[in-house]
């Protein structure tokens, strides 16, 4: 017991001594989620309560929640600019922006937000340095996949006709449009007023994540269909981590990885895992049982995606079929491609 105690001492004070010259950082973190959401509690603040940590506190995070330095669309860009040192962003708030990464939001392509998370990070590795050179990539992660949420019930692609959706992002875009709707595009805080005033019949959206922007009060209607994920990333100004010392910059990079994406994103996953029961044993609520047919419908519809993915990467001199079999290949030994 005690040559224990004296190696954890030990280790404790080799940690304290290689940070005893660096300065104290204060360093700012920006979203747009309200500060109930379980990634903002269970994800966000665990990962900074590590890295201050792991830091012998030389760097500590404060959180700007709710979209306060800037909409959700502009995430990424208050990070490149450094209007905050880290952001949480989703790049298919700007479609054709990352083309790379837009693989992630195929339709019926991902089927477990922990297993993707792992699989995207390590597939994403090898292209994050072309695709998002300008900031400091940390982490990417998923949710569990979502669905359509709607003020009536639509469970085919031909009742999409007509119908104005919020989409998750711009792949989901491109389909509700293909279907012969419209989108409108919105941060989720601003979701629920667009549909309580009937500017939009819908939006795509994971299961119990809904309630906490209190959308659940007018969108009823939920098929139970693995429609999308969508891709979110943290980021971080490149000038402000150069500007840390190297073990500061350690801390950040250990905290940077697969594993630490899956972290981030697993009180999310278990959270909206809930969402589904909870509609259906809600008497205002009907979560819709598909047939065979009417899923096929769905996935017939979305299939050309794929393609177009192929066709904007191609453009970009880039070889799609390989980017595309990489991804293949690590979600399947994830157990996440659906």
């Amino acid at each position: 017991m005690k040559y224990w105690l004296a190696g954890a001492l030990g280790a404790a004070l080799l940690s304290t001594s290689a940070f005893a010259e660096d300065k104290v950082v204060e360093m700012t973190f920006s979203h747009d989620l309200p500060t109930q959401h379980p990634l903002h509690s269970q994800g966000f603040q665990v990962w900074a309560d590590s890295i201050r940590e792991a830091s012998n506190g030389t760097v500590d995070i404060n959180f700007f929640p709710a979209g306060q330095l800037g909409k959700a669309e502009d995430e990424y860009d208050i990070a490149k600019f450094g209007i905050a040192d880290f952001v949480w962003a989703n790049p298919g708030h700007t479609p054709g922006r990352f083309p790379i990464m837009a693989l992630g939001e195929l339709p019926f392509f991902i089927k477990s937000g922990l297993g993707g998370t792992e699989a995207m990070n390590e597939w994403y590795a090898a292209y994050k340095d072309q695709e998002m050179g300008d900031v400091k990539f940390c982490v990417v992660h998923l949710h569990d996949p979502g669905t359509l949420h709607s003020r009536e019930e639509i469970r085919t692609p031909a009742e999409m006709k007509g119908k104005t959706i919020r989409p998750a992002n711009g792949t989901i875009g491109r389909l509700v449009q293909s279907m012969g709707g419209s989108s409108v595009q919105v941060g989720p805080s601003e979701a629920r007023e667009v549909l309580e005033r009937g500017a939009a019949d819908g939006i795509t959206f994971p299961w119990r994540s809904i309630s906490i922007f209190g959308m659940d009060d007018v969108v009823h209607y939920h098929p139970d269909m693995p429609l999308y994920v969508t891709n979110f990333i943290i980021a971080m100004n490149k000038d402000r981590y150069e500007s840390l010392s190297e073990n500061q910059q350690q801390v950040i990079d250990d905290h940077c990885s697969p594993e630490w994406g899956a972290k981030i994103a697993s009180g999310w996953v278990e959270f909206d895992a809930e969402g589904k029961r909870l509609f259906q044993e809600s008497p205002d609520h009907h979560v819709l049982e598909l047939t065979d047919d009417e899923l096929q419908q769905w996935k017939d519809a979305s299939a050309f995606l794929l393609e177009d993915w192929k066709a904007n990467v191609t453009a970009k001199g880039l070889d799609a079929d390989a980017i595309y079999d990489a991804f293949v290949e690590r979600l399947e030994a994830h157990d996440a491609k659906f």
